[in-house]
């Protein structure tokens, strides 16, 4: 899964696709270079954030969203959206899947929104809002704390009509460092859940801060971190820097299928 961030405040790449014709040229390069989904977002959700308006949001995407799905018709794009208006005009606009930080516990509409669209879902965990969500997170054990998290919305989700849901664990949201890394040490545990997993770390402070570097150098590290995800059990990656993903996930198929490659 590619970023394609349209806004003017992300952490690692925010004011470098407002224009359109710089975002068609982002997505071209991505799919190019093995993107199956490319993932649009309008608002930062980066720690200590302020709140982007749902106008504001919509704009953004309505300025960028039609002509990608016109240009790029094969492409299954999905948007981050954690409000239930915007995800039902964007699936109207040839949205195909909807990626929601809050796992519907921002907007209590979200998830009977999307079971009637018919969409899938991914359903993320969060603690907290992104203004608050690093001021003291605390967990009894996070991975305890997470399964019973993502087992009572998956029921909810699952009540509305939602069929098909990706669960996310959230590195990054709500969480310090030595949860990121507690997390991720037994992400395996979550395969218990039985649903398809995104793990979303690139360029993130969990890397950057660890090596002492910035998100932009952080792509080797982002490299090491995925493939310890795949290795546990994710599914898909959500990056920055598709090429590089593209080849993890291609040698660590070789590792885990070696007499299915020739």
């Amino acid at each position: 899964m590619g970023i394609l961030n349209i806004t003017p405040d992300s952490f690692s790449d925010g004011g470098r696709y407002l224009h359109l014709e710089d975002a068609l040229r982002h997505v071209e390069t991505m799919l190019a270079e093995g993107a199956d989904v490319i993932d649009i977002g309008a608002v930062s959700t980066r720690p200590f954030i302020d709140e982007v308006s749902e106008q504001e949001e919509l704009q953004r995407l309505l300025s960028v969203v039609p002509s990608l799905v016109h240009k790029f018709p094969e492409t299954l794009f999905s948007v981050d959206t954690y409000r239930s208006n915007i995800a039902e005009i964007m699936v109207g606009e040839g949205i195909a899947i909807i990626n929601d930080v809050f796992g519907g516990q921002f907007d209590d509409k979200m998830f009977e929104t999307v079971g009637r669209l018919g969409v899938p879902y991914i359903l993320m965990h969060t603690q907290g809002k992104p203004k608050t969500m690093q001021e003291a997170p605390h967990y009894t054990d996070i991975v305890q704390d997470l399964i019973l998290y993502f087992s009572e919305r998956i029921d909810a989700a699952t009540q509305a009509g939602i069929n098909d849901i990706i669960i996310d664990p959230g590195f990054g949201f709500g969480k310090t460092m030595s949860h990121n890394y507690d997390l991720l040490s037994r992400l395996d545990y979550l395969n218990i859940l039985e649903k398809p997993m995104l793990v979303g770390v690139s360029r993130k402070s969990m890397i950057h801060k660890a090596l002492h570097t910035t998100p932009q150098e952080s792509a080797n590290g982002t490299t090491v971190i995925n493939t310890v995800a795949l290795l546990k059990g994710a599914h898909i990656l959500r990056v920055h820097d598709v090429r590089e993903a593209k080849q993890t996930v291609n040698l660590i198929n070789y590792i885990k299928y070696p007499y299915d490659y020739k």
